[in-house]
């Protein structure tokens, strides 16, 4: 019989206490399953530490897994790991990008009968890691400040219509104008791909897709393919401003000839001070952080 290791957050409200219950009683259908609560980086080392060979499940949202990803690639035991994901946060775009389903019932048998395939994951110059997708410039911002719009949305709509998935468009469009734009160098595998005379917008560098809820702010990337893919907007003019975040919605905005959309193995971006974005994480002031891809860094549950 299959062993499975769930873990999850130990402060989750009632409503997520109901829905991993009805994960769990999926899950214990055919897999030996033993559950875990964390609510720290120590505890949850404690809880890897004695996960043997078990298959580790993440029963929460973009931060959960990026929390677990990170203590394995500390721990140096993320090449051995086989991990799997119950989307039970609020954003869930590295689920949505891995066509992971939202239904948690859905999630639970895709754990049962997915297949263990080999996925990417991005390393910065310090070790930190990222395991969805980075942004900088005005994407960070609008993160920053979407946030509570996500949150004030999140409750007003039904199901998969919910108008919380508006919170990083409209936190792009309260950012687009505050600072205009920054002078950014940016290098791909090497070369440079923008100078400091190319004013941007902003700098997206995707293992996966989506972000802020469903945005696919890099519509191609593909968390197997062994490539990151990078997206820079030079939409710095105001009506181009504007322009560029009403298709961030629709997911068109790579179309615009003042969007470049380029793929490679790593990134290096330095110029004017700038924060940054990573899986939600906001980080910062820096003037300089480089990426590479870590291919097939480890095993994901993917529908077959």
């Amino acid at each position: 019989m299959r062993s499975l290791l769930v873990i999850t957050n130990a402060d989750a409200g009632t409503s997520d206490e109901e829905r991993l219950a009805t994960a769990l009683a999926i899950l214990r259908e055919d897999a030996s399953v033993e559950v875990t609560k964390t609510s720290n980086p120590g505890e949850l080392d404690g809880v890897l530490h004695r996960a043997g060979g078990r298959t580790v499940v993440v029963a929460g949202g973009d931060g959960s897994m990026h929390a677990v990803v990170k203590a394995l690639h500390k721990r140096h035991e993320l090449a051995e790991a086989t991990l799997a994901l119950l989307p039970m946060g609020t954003g869930n775009d590295f689920a949505r990008g891995n066509q992971i389903p939202l239904e948690i019932e859905d999630a639970a048998r895709l754990v049962l009968t997915g297949e263990a395939r080999p996925v990417d994951l991005l390393v910065d110059e310090v070790g930190n890691i990222v395991v969805n997708n980075v942004h900088v410039g005005v994407g960070a911002q609008a993160s920053r400040k979407g946030h509570k719009w996500k949150t004030r949305l999140g409750a007003v709509g039904v199901g998969r219509v919910n108008l919380g998935k508006l919170g990083y468009p409209i936190g792009a469009a309260l950012s687009a104008f505050h600072p205009p734009s920054w002078r950014m160098r940016v290098e791909i595998d090497g070369r440079v791909v923008n100078d400091v005379d190319r004013p941007v917008l902003m700098v997206a560098i995707g293992n996966g897709g989506n972000v802020g809820g469903g945005t696919e702010l890099n519509p191609d990337a593909d968390t197997e393919d062994g490539r990151l893919d990078v997206m820079i907007s030079r939409a710095v003019k105001p009506l181009a401003k504007i322009g560029y975040v009403a298709r961030l919605r629709t997911g068109d905005h790579d179309e615009r000839d003042d969007v470049v959309t380029l793929r490679g193995r790593t990134v290096k971006v330095s110029g004017d001070e700038f924060w940054l974005s990573a899986d939600g994480e906001i980080s910062g002031p820096e003037r300089s952080r480089s990426w590479r891809l870590e291919p097939a860094a480890y095993r994901l549950i993917l529908p077959a």
